[in-house]
């Protein structure tokens, strides 16, 4: 699982690669580094299942704190750095770490919460100088690269993206225990299904704090191949790199794909993405329409999981599968999954409910909150846990999930689910971005309301707002339809590219 058996075999094999300039960091280098702050964390006195944090952008040096961690029994927390000072503070102080490392770009927010996190008893910047902060080149050039005696594998604990709420820490193991085997089992199910190995070229644009970025590029170093890692999404800059790079896999969130889609035709043309074997995507829901149109340019490489950050389960679904099956997230490939009612009692197939996944284990906990755990665990079967998303099964087992529990709209006594009036007003050649709420309305209870950006160019008036009402009333039931279109600047999405949608709510209901 350490980087250090590739480092021995091949010691040369770049382990991460900076899309843009080039930047290189081997295998020898990720295991010296990862080592090195191994000693210093072990000589700080910390030991097993306890706690470290990162503060960064995407930068090479976030691997070596991963890892260095990972291998000393930690939990390690890769903290938003979008989240305002008492937001990241919060998480910073709530997570209990007492290992602190910020990347020198960050420097503003490292300062601002410096007084607020006192349990941190160090702190640490790479990059440049940051008040207040010791060198972390320094203090690691000083310890040996050298394996610790003991090498038990540690964890991350990451945090919600608070799309709905506060961010909750995710414990992976409830328990409390860590493992001595230092082999993941996630790497080989993942690894094996999206054939990873040394040859892999793994392109991620995706935020290094967020979940799937950090642990999919664990995987492709747990089994020798390379990441890929852009500084942030951007279109064309995502086609130049795969082509640059050669790039064999990647992971997109649907966002990513409609950007990449809405650029001129001359612009995509330009670029030769026929390395890429494998795209992932996951994350958000994906329109079936974008993954079509993905499909006809990209060509049947595009693979879709749907898991959490808690991995409480996973269902996979390959391109081929995805054709015979369009817009299903696939079966289960980890965990039984169960569609129950509000009530707990499991619904037949084909009948739309909380999505539940059954495993043989406790699968997770959030971190200071047994009141959220509860509310995850169903209500007769401890071994069943949700995260909130409604869906179905059809007759041969395949998911189809509507939206999340906690957007939906019920207008009149009727479900409205926001995702699908979502994915009917993406497509539309007006709109860059959109997100739909139920907003007050005193006769109806909640009235559907889009809240449009507008694609470049493009003026907002109250002539689109009907010309993209009409659009919805063609292509959907009319009850779906907004009663209320407004136009925005942007929207509040996640660096993950999750809407943020309680920000909204609380604009229009307050």
């Amino acid at each position: 699982m350490y980087p250090g058996a590739h480092a021995q075999q091949d010691p040369d094999r770049p382990a991460v690669i900076a899309a843009e300039d080039g930047t290189v960091l081997t295998y020898r280098d990720l295991d010296d580094a990862s080592m090195r702050l191994a000693q210093l964390l072990y000589a700080d006195g910390l030991r097993p299942e306890q706690h470290i944090a990162f503060l960064s952008t995407n930068r090479l040096e976030v691997f070596g704190i991963y890892w260095a961690g990972l291998r000393s029994g930690l939990f390690v927390t890769a903290v938003n750095h979008h989240l305002s000072p008492a937001e990241a503070a919060y998480v910073i102080n709530d997570c209990g770490a007492e290992v602190l490392i910020v990347s020198a770009d960050l420097a503003d927010l490292a300062v601002a919460i410096a007084d607020d996190i006192p349990q941190v008893r160090r702190r640490l910047a790479f990059g440049g100088p940051v008040p207040g902060y010791e060198s972390y080149s320094d203090a690691v050039a000083a310890m040996p690269a050298e394996r610790l005696a003991y090498e038990p594998r540690g964890a991350d604990m990451l945090y919600s993206s608070g799309t709905t709420g506060r961010p909750k820490g995710i414990r992976p193991h409830p328990t409390g225990r860590l493992v001595d085997d230092p082999e993941n089992p996630y790497a080989q199910l993942f690894g094996a299904i999206y054939s990873f190995d040394k040859n892999t070229r793994y392109y991620s644009p995706g935020p290094i704090y967020h979940a799937a970025p950090l642990r999919f590029s664990a995987f492709v170093h747990a089994l020798g191949g390379t990441v890929v890692m852009a500084r942030q999404f951007d279109a064309e800059a995502a086609l130049a790199a795969i082509q640059r790079h050669r790039a064999t896999h990647s992971q997109w969130v649907p966002t990513m794909f409609v950007r990449m889609l809405k650029l001129p035709p001359e612009v995509r043309d330009r670029y030769d993405v026929s390395s890429m074997k494998v795209a992932v995507h996951a994350a958000a829901p994906c329109s079936v329409e974008v993954k079509r149109a993905m499909m006809d340019w990209w060509g049947p490489v595009l693979h879709e999981y749907y898991s959490s950050t808690e991995g409480n389960g996973v269902s996979f679904i390959g391109p081929q599968e995805w054709l015979a099956k369009p817009g299903s997230v696939g079966k289960a490939g980890l965990g039984t999954i169960h569609i129950c009612d509000d009530s707990g009692a499991e619904l037949p197939i084909g009948q739309t409910g909380v999505v539940y996944f059954e495993r043989d284990l406790v699968a997770f906990s959030y971190h200071n909150d047994d009141e959220r755990t509860e509310a995850a665990r169903h209500p007769e079967h401890e071994l069943w846990t949700t995260t909130g998303d409604i869906g179905h099964i059809d007759s041969d087992g395949y998911l189809f999930l509507t939206d999340r529990k906690a957007f939906m709209i019920i207008s009149g006594g009727v479900n409205i689910y926001p995702q699908e009036i979502e994915d009917c007003l993406t497509m539309h050649p007006s709109v860059l971005d959109v997100a739909v709420i139920g907003i007050p309305d005193e006769e109806m209870g909640e009235q559907v309301c889009a809240v449009v950006q507008p694609a470049p160019g493009v003026v907002p008036s109250e002539e689109l707002a009907t010309e993209l009402k009409d659009f919805v009333r063609s292509r959907i039931a009319h009850y779906k339809t907004p009663r209320v279109v407004d136009f925005v600047d942007a929207l509040p999405r996640s660096a993950a590219g999750k809407l943020v949608k309680r920000v909204l709510k609380e604009r229009y209901t307050t």
